[in-house]
């Protein structure tokens, strides 16, 4: 079922998401799963890197890489997530980009807004859920004024993420002469692709002139339209604050975390969506100056990394487990709807009992209690293994971001859950350098003071019903 939308909406994707997985059970032959992740460091090729001009030479790409380890205080620990980052890809390290980190869903709607508000040739969206709320309708029109202005719109937009979403509301994009392509529609009769009932293009993805890119969790929804840090009884848009007897979940904020980047790495996230774009069979697209001559925006080193359902592993995953597996200090994790597989949950415990602080913080509401209870019914193993567990209090907490040794980040769409690697297209940014791993430990941080951390000792003593509800979650990981 993945990612939930409003509650207005969520009553029809809980049905939809129900015949889904009795569908899915039908073929449980055909599984697949995860790939045993064992990284063979001694014969990892040099990284090399991608500037605004094209690869670099090998002398350039070790000077910049020798930079950035300089700048390290554990350089060494640098050097081999830089080599991880090489192995598990084929799309190259890119110099030269500049990464704002956005940790309050409103303010990446403003930022986003203002992009589109200043695009001369075109617009590539593609996003998971697309409501027809305030929200929604606030982009609907921004995107046709664009279109209407001679700019190019396109959207990506997934089957059942946008299943609650109304026709007509896509009707009028249509009209306006946006492009729009359903992703693995929920009727076979309409798949142009192939079609496999599980699949899902979990994506968050906006890119504008080829130039400047936002990705992260974010959705297009009001559940975020009275930010992270107020709550949505203020809001008077959406219906939310019109429900009668509304569940202790329905009244918090959202809590996500998106980037926006701008530099030469753009032209690798523009082709990720191309790649879904021409995949679903699209009609083609109006010429426009989809990959301009891009310039150094800034110093970051980035990685963008995408997976598929159809390819035989996620590399997301597996450059993950290998940055757990390589942690040297510290691993800092957030995530919204946790789930690990054995893999993930062994190389968490391994990393704490070799003397690696590893620290969750995960939900301590969501609007989908199976997951939640899956995700919980891990915390045993993990806590006796050494690993720290805190639940953010305050809002349902949407982000997906990784911090390890203070020089490895990403931010994306990623769950950590099996359906994310497994059933779903994903998309994330690596970001290797302190100085962003710095802002990411003060969000780490920030979120860290307003959780509270869940003690072996408690666990232990949870109730009988609580476990129940853990076991029977668990059931259903697989499709979660």
């Amino acid at each position: 079922m993945g990612e939930r939308g409003s509650t207005s909406e969520r009553s029809r994707r809980i049905v939809a998401g129900w015949l889904i997985a009795a569908a899915s059970a039908l073929s449980l032959v055909g599984c697949g799963s995860l790939p045993r992740v064992v990284p063979d460091m001694s014969n990892a090729p040099p990284p090399t890197v991608v500037g605004a001009h094209g690869p670099l030479s090998p002398e350039r790409s070790k000077e910049i890489l020798a930079k950035l380890a300089a700048d390290s205080p554990n350089s060494g620990a640098l050097e081999r997530h830089l080599a991880l980052e090489q192995a598990f890809s084929e799309t190259p390290l890119v110099a030269g980009n500049d990464v704002q980190l956005i940790a309050d869903g409103q303010k990446t709607y403003d930022e986003m807004f203002a992009a589109i508000a200043a695009a001369r040739d075109h617009i590539n969206m593609e996003t998971y859920i697309l409501e027809d709320d305030d929200t929604g309708k606030r982009f609907a029109d921004a995107l046709i004024a664009k279109q209407r202005a001679g700019v190019q719109v396109n959207l990506i937009r997934d089957a059942v993420g946008t299943i609650g979403t109304p026709n007509a509301f896509f009707d009028r994009l249509k009209e306006a002469g946006i492009r729009i392509v359903v992703f693995n529609p929920v009727n076979p009769l309409e798949a142009k692709a192939g079609w496999d009932v599980n699949q899902r293009d979990h994506r968050k993805l906006l890119v504008i002139d080829g130039k400047v890119a936002f990705l992260g969790g974010i959705n297009i929804s009001a559940v975020y339209s009275g930010g992270s840090f107020g709550s949505r009884l203020s809001m008077s848009s959406g219906g939310e604050t019109k429900k009668k007897n509304p569940k202790p979940a329905d009244l918090l904020p959202w809590k996500d975390t998106d980037v926006r980047i701008a530099g030469p790495v753009v032209a690798e996230l523009q082709k990720l969506f191309m790649q879904t774009w021409n995949d679903q069979h699209g009609e083609p697209l109006t010429d426009r100056n989809y990959f301009p001559q891009l310039q150094k925006s800034g110093n970051e080193v980035v990685h963008a990394m995408g997976s598929v359902p159809a390819d035989s592993f996620s590399p997301i995953y597996a450059t993950l487990i290998s940055a757990i597996d390589n942690a040297e200090t510290e691993i800092l994790i957030t995530n919204a709807y946790f789930v690990p597989d054995p893999q993930f949950t062994k190389s968490l415990i391994g990393a704490a009992r070799r003397g690696v602080k590893v620290t969750l913080i995960l939900p301590s509401q969501s609007d989908s209690s199976l997951v939640l209870n899956a995700g919980r019914s891990y915390y045993g193993d993990l806590l006796e293994g050494g690993v720290q567990i805190y639940e953010r209090k305050g809002a349902i907490l949407h982000s997906k971001t990784v911090l390890i040794d203070g020089v490895w980040s990403t931010v994306g769409s990623t769950n950590l859950d099996w359906r994310s690697f497994l059933h779903n297209q994903e998309i994330n940014a690596v970001i290797l350098g302190t100085e962003f791993g710095d802002e990411m430990r003060a969000a780490f941080q920030n979120d860290l003071a307003q959780s509270s951390q869940i003690t072996l000792e408690a666990w232990r003593s949870r109730s009988i019903g609580d476990r129940l509800k853990q076991g029977f979650g668990r059931l259903w990981q697989y499709w979660l």
